[in-house]
């Protein structure tokens, strides 16, 4: 996924020469996990710019360039980071298009290096991005493989409006897979259904998707079939591919890794309750992490959805 989102970027900020990366140590350093390596000596000072350490300075900085024409990428070395520019996002980004019927919009960037997994310290594991979904006027990306990573950048670097793409970094180079040399883009608020099934949908992103595979494939040996969605985008979302696999299959299983209460997972359980409640046949059913702050290292494990809560879960509901 690091070497995904390198290339993109590469291939971008040539083709578009509005384009500039900011951050704390994106430049001559390439970044805390490498994803911008390379760049300052392709693009120079001018468009890989090495900020002070300050998330509101950042996404300002950010914010005035995106109203006047320039196409920033602006990244939070941790999203628990971030907090400090919660104000910039919430209350300029994601309103200015509205504010001004229309006159400026913000089409910028924020990279955040996300989850948990990496054995990190206190703000450097989180994954709250569903504060985020409850704000209208950004868009919320999530890419689970090297392939999305790259498709949906380089879709939300021809987006009018700010786009929060969340990188979750137990997957920067958890796995290969074959991404093409040549530009393509990954349709934003668009599912990809990963496998089909006929006994109960699951649905997930992030690192989530990675995991949630394994318990699948054990599933498969027991004779269950299970449909996987990778959502890949959270605003939006593509609800229609939500339901339309609910109705199929009867069941649905909801993983992600965010705490349990007020995640994600209780929005889309609510949506195929509205939608699909004649078709269901077992209780929605979420696999999270607890109610807690996520431990430090050595309890990390204990805190994340794993192949053996994941699977239980699974058989549990297809047998109510």
């Amino acid at each position: 996924m690091v070497e995904a989102i390198n290339n993109c970027l590469k291939q971008e900020m040539d083709l578009d020469k509005n384009i500039v990366v900011l951050g704390e140590d994106v430049g001559v350093d390439g970044g805390v996990f490498r994803v911008t390596e390379g760049l300052y000596e392709k693009f120079g000072k001018q468009r890989i710019i090495d900020t002070p350490l300050s998330e509101s300075g950042i996404i300002g900085t950010a914010i005035g360039m995106a109203t006047m024409g320039i196409r920033p990428v602006a990244e939070i070395q941790f999203q628990g980071f971030e907090y400090n520019a919660y104000h910039q996002i919430v209350q300029h980004a994601a309103r200015l298009r509205n504010r001004t019927r229309g006159q400026f919009t913000v089409p910028m960037i924020v990279r955040l290096p996300c989850s948990g997994g990496i054995r990190a310290l206190e703000h450097h594991g989180e994954s709250l991005e569903s504060i985020y979904l409850h704000i209208p006027g950004l868009k919320v990306v999530y890419p689970s493989c090297p392939y999305d990573a790259k498709g949906l950048l380089a879709a939300a670097l021809k987006d009018e409006d700010t786009v929060l793409y969340f990188e979750p970094k137990r997957l920067y180079r958890a796995f290969r897979e074959e991404v093409p040399e040549e530009r393509y883009e990954v349709e934003i608020g668009k599912a990809k259904i990963l496998r089909e099934g006929t006994d109960i949908t699951l649905i997930s992103w992030g690192a989530m998707t990675f995991v949630s595979k394994d318990a699948i494939e054990e599933a498969s040996k027991q004779n269950i079939s299970v449909e996987h969605i990778d959502l890949r985008t959270l605003a939006p979302c593509d609800w229609d591919t939500i339901i339309k696999s609910v109705n199929k299959t009867g069941r649905a299983i909801i993983v992600h890794e965010a705490s349990k209460t007020m995640g994600f997972g209780a929005e889309i359980a609510t949506r195929i309750m509205e939608n699909s409640f004649l078709s269901l046949e077992a209780p929605v059913k979420r696999v999270t992490g607890w109610d807690i702050q996520i431990p430090y290292p050595k309890l990390e494990d204990y805190y994340f959805p794993n192949k053996e809560r994941i699977l239980k879960e699974i058989i549990k509901t297809v047998n109510f």
